[in-house]
């Protein structure tokens, strides 16, 4: 399975293109031209011009040193449950590293075709939900599976199959 899709490929690039255009919008706010910027970043002009356009082909650490020069927060958002929490309470909003196939009873059947493995990134489970959502039952939906399919949608893009 590809490590992403089209939409989600589409989708993360419209993301760093939008994060790009914020960055320039702030460093100009700050009046700080690009040279200045860059060099306080450790980055070469054509470096921060690139983030500064959203190419993906920079690599985050990047896109974070710009980002701490201009002073901008990464807004990297807290765990909604602490550490330890006892099984069976409310995970909302949060996602697995790995889905477990085992874990969610309508993902599992969707993934008929995936061999040689039980287990999925997100966005390779956003995109099985998404190819395959004319075959989910949504009212059988365990809790806990709608929850994943929602911090889904939210985390990595609004696919055009799911409802």
């Amino acid at each position: 399975m590809p490590a992403h899709t089209p939409i989600i490929a589409t989708k993360v690039a419209n993301k760093l293109i939008a994060m790009g255009k914020q960055i320039r919008a702030h460093r100009k706010a700050m009046r700080i031209n690009a040279t200045t910027a860059a060099e306080a970043a450790g980055m070469s002009r054509v470096t921060l011009h690139r983030i500064e356009n959203g190419e993906p082909s920079v690599t985050m650490g990047a896109y974070l040193n710009a980002m701490q020069v201009l002073n901008i927060d990464f807004g990297i958002l807290q765990p909604t449950a602490p550490a330890g929490q006892a099984p069976g309470t409310s995970r909302e909003g949060w996602i697995p590293a790995r889905i477990h196939l085992a874990d969610y009873p309508q993902l599992k059947q969707l993934a008929w075709q995936v061999h040689g493995t039980d287990e999925l990134t997100p966005a390779e489970a956003l995109s099985i939900y998404d190819r395959n959502w004319r075959h989910v039952d949504a009212n059988a939906l365990e809790p806990r599976e709608r929850q994943l399919i929602d911090a889904l949608r939210i985390a990595l893009g609004e696919p055009d199959g799911i409802v």
